[in-house]
């Protein structure tokens, strides 16, 4: 019987043994997308303890609590964070075969050393080393996390409106520090200026536009204006990346007064027309990707999400708690539409598209083909498994798939998209299971392992760990 979690965690051969610990282990990280607030990052948060810096905002372990039967007072309520821990070790047992259990013992193994296993009869001694560790070692900060798990840079979430004080704060801050802090980057997420389901939350969000980037917003010709000097703004601020959450793509065709006048029709607070969401929704997708392609970005798009599924929940807690899912829409033609309206005027920036729906993986995999220019290697790329398939067979389908219908060596490989400093481990993850795919196919005769194939495989696990995340976004 193999040892849980050892040195050899998920490498079942030699060969990925080998490629693990000599080419991937050691490498820097790039998440160039995640949700960490920039906040903790600037004061350099100092965690109370282990359950604000692992419970707080994690919805993963959240919907295992409220599976295993846990009342909300000790997932989200008022308990103090000893009952909460307790609640989450009573309920570690419950997720064996569930990415939450490895996820678990990794960050206790990579972040504070120990090796145990987290149950109720653990729970009080792993809770006070944990503690000790985060309010006595000066190293045990937001950034120390950072820095132990070899970040180089972070791209954090961040609306149009946002001042990015803290990115700029941070940035003085760390100007004399050389390269021993992390870099941390603004990305531009504007989803909020193509939500017109609410006419109210459409109306007060115009106004907060308005007065972010100082431009009276009367028609929507001055809306984006106002995006547009926002994104200047954060292009000054060192932004490279947008992102784009949305359920589907919108390619719809509209005419330049068609969207005058539902934008004044919503502005004004009227409900539109199905048809009139997805003409509006469809011209602003539009004009997001020509800003990027104008400014040299790299465009990402989350689709997929069935979100807010609870309405009793989400009057209670709000969103991003734990009560969404997997969508199922028809994607490809809208998405084909879309691309091919960017390529076809040369407007089509460095592109990357994550799935949710695992059903959509080779139409994704055979999409990226259709617009690769030969201008960028990689320059259309399929993002790693996302939320739900950020786990070891999500990750494994994902990148057999681009194996066999695209080029895995081209990859730029893993992202955090976490709201955690002990999300890291999550790289090593991908890593180990990035090994352990070629490692296999090496041992089995499916790929030489000689010569200048050897190197060229080698090379291969450096380039997906690191090396084409940092050519690809031009860090």
């Amino acid at each position: 019987m193999k040892t849980f979690m050892d040195r050899d965690f998920l490498l079942q051969t030699d060969t990925a043994r080998e490629l693990y610990h000599r080419h991937a282990a050691s490498q820097p990280i790039i998440d160039y997308h995640c949700h960490l607030d920039p906040a903790m990052v600037d004061e350099d948060h100092r965690f109370r303890s282990i359950t604000e810096l692992w419970l707080g905002g994690d919805h993963y372990k959240w919907r295992a609590m409220r599976t295993n039967g846990v009342p909300e007072r000790l997932i989200t309520g008022d308990a103090s964070d000893w009952e909460k821990f307790e609640a989450w070790a009573a309920t570690v047992p419950y997720t064996l075969r569930n990415p939450l259990y490895h996820w678990t013992h990794l960050e206790l193994k990579t972040a504070f050393g120990i090796n145990d296993c987290l149950s109720p009869q653990t729970a009080r001694s792993i809770y006070d080393r944990c503690n000790d560790r985060l309010q006595n070692d000066p190293a045990f900060t937001a950034r120390g996390l950072m820095r132990h798990y070899h970040v180089e840079v972070v791209c954090t979430t961040d609306d149009p409106v946002d001042d990015l004080h803290h990115h700029r704060a941070y940035k003085e801050q760390t100007k004399s520090s050389g390269n021993d802090s992390p870099r941390m980057l603004p990305a531009w997420r504007p989803d909020k200026a193509m939500a017109v389901e609410s006419p109210e939350a459409f109306r007060k969000y115009v106004n907060r536009l308005a007065e972010a980037a100082d431009i009276d917003i009367r028609t929507f010709g001055d809306f984006t204006d106002a995006l547009q000097r926002r994104h200047d703004f954060f292009h000054a601020e060192g932004c490279r990346l947008s992102d784009h959450g949305l359920e589907e793509f919108y390619a719809t065709p509209y005419t330049d007064t068609e969207i005058d006048v539902i934008f004044n029709k919503v502005y004004d607070g009227d409900e539109l027309s199905a048809t009139e969401i997805r003409k509006f929704k469809s011209a602003m997708l539009y004009f997001f990707a020509v800003q990027d392609a104008e400014a040299g970005w790299v465009q990402q798009y989350h689709y997929g999400a069935l979100r807010n599924n609870n309405s009793r929940m989400m009057q209670q807690l709000g969103p991003d708690t734990g009560f969404d899912s997997i969508g199922q829409w028809q994607t490809a033609r809208e998405l084909s539409r879309f691309l091919d309206l960017l390529d076809s005027e040369e407007r089509l920036a460095k592109t990357i598209l994550y799935n949710l729906n695992p059903a959509d993986n080779e139409m994704i995999a055979t999409m990226l083909g259709n617009f690769q220019d030969g201008s960028v290697a990689g320059k259309i790329q399929w993002g790693s498994g996302w939320w739900f398939l950020d786990q070891k067979d999500g990750m494994e389908r994902q990148m057999n798939a681009l194996s066999l219908l695209g080029l895995l060596s081209r990859f730029v490989g893993m992202l955090t998209d976490s709201r955690s400093f002990l999300s890291y481990p999550r790289h090593e993850y991908f890593r180990r299971t990035l090994c352990n795919l070629l490692g296999n196919d090496i041992e089995q005769g499916l790929m030489p392992f000689t010569g200048y194939e050897e190197q060229r495989v080698r090379q291969m696990v450096e380039d997906i760990c690191y090396n084409n995340a940092k050519c690809y976004f031009g860090m």
